[in-house]
């Protein structure tokens, strides 16, 4: 451990002000923000999974491209897991005398940066290199999915920011590295058996 970062030093009051107003709004709109929280990661596997689809039309280095998504996306999560691991910043529902919208995490699952963030916005920033499109839609479901972890009080608002910040950029440079394919090596391995990934 190099540091223990007390969240509610940072953004506690914007903490409490954002958990107040979840409080205070309607029961249904509580329902989807949690429901989205805790799921909506399937819907950027989902964009995934059509950017790659789509990529394959477009030819093997395309494809690609694609596939190099996840891959981004996983590196990522585990960069965003090992800060963690180094900061060991405490859940805000450990520290705050309040109730939140989702059960607290226990002790250990620690909250700076958060990870759910840092994967929508490493997926978001990587399917700009696959589609502008299924990017800008990511990014909106990024930005849906940074709000709402802190809306249910599993995280504090520089969590979030941060999770944002370090997936974003560690998504770009593995992107912008695996994009510099050497040449000709997408279209040598769309004559071998891996074909069917690369093109359709």
């Amino acid at each position: 451990m190099i540091l223990a970062l007390t969240g509610s030093s940072v953004d506690g009051p914007l903490f409490r002000d954002v958990v107040e107003l979840a409080h205070r709004a309607p029961g249904p709109l509580d329902g989807v923000v949690t429901v989205w929280s805790a799921y909506g990661a399937a819907v950027f596997a989902l964009l995934m999974a059509v950017g790659w689809w789509q990529a394959r039309r477009s030819g093997p280095l395309a494809g690609m491209t694609a596939l190099a998504v996840p891959v981004a996306v996983l590196v990522a999560f585990c960069a965003d897991a090992a800060l963690k691991l180094l900061v060991r910043e405490n859940r805000p529902c450990h520290g705050l005398p309040f109730p939140t919208l989702e059960r607290c995490p226990g002790p250990g699952d620690w909250s700076f940066p958060s990870n759910h963030t840092a994967v929508a916005a490493a997926a978001a920033v990587a399917l700009f290199f696959v589609s502008r499109r299924l990017g800008v839609i990511a990014s909106v479901c990024a930005l849906a999915m940074a709000v709402s972890r802190v809306w249910v009080g599993v995280h504090y608002p520089h969590d979030v920011l941060a999770g944002a910040l370090l997936g974003g950029l560690v998504s770009c440079l593995v992107m912008t590295v695996l994009r510099r394919w050497p040449r000709g090596l997408a279209g040598r391995l769309a004559r071998t058996r891996l074909r069917p990934l690369l093109v359709s």
